[in-house]
C-alpha cells in the first residue's frame, strides 16, 4: 500500500503538536498538585478537594493526548 505524503506530513505535525501538549499538560498537572499542599489538614479541605479534582482531570487529559499521539504515529 502506497503512503500518502500529505497524510504522512499531517500525522507528523499532529504528533509533534500532541507531544508538546502532553508536556504542557504534565507541567500544569504538577503545578496544580502543589497548590493543595498549604491547605492540607486545615479547615479548607474544599480547596484541597477542588485542586485534586483539577489534577485528576488534567491526568485524564494527559492520558487522552498520549493515546492520540500513539494513534498519530
Amino acid at each position: 500500500m502506497a503512503s500518502d505524503p500529505a497524510l504522512d506530513d499531517a500525522l507528523s505535525s499532529a504528533n509533534a503538536e500532541l507531544q508538546a501538549l502532553i508536556e504542557s499538560v504534565g507541567r500544569a498537572k504538577e503545578r496544580v498538585a502543589r497548590l493543595a499542599q498549604p491547605f492540607l489538614g486545615t479547615e479548607r479541605e474544599d480547596v484541597v478537594s477542588a485542586v485534586y479534582e483539577s489534577e485528576r482531570l488534567l491526568r485524564s487529559a494527559e492520558r487522552a493526548l498520549e493515546r492520540a499521539a500513539r494513534s498519530a504515529r
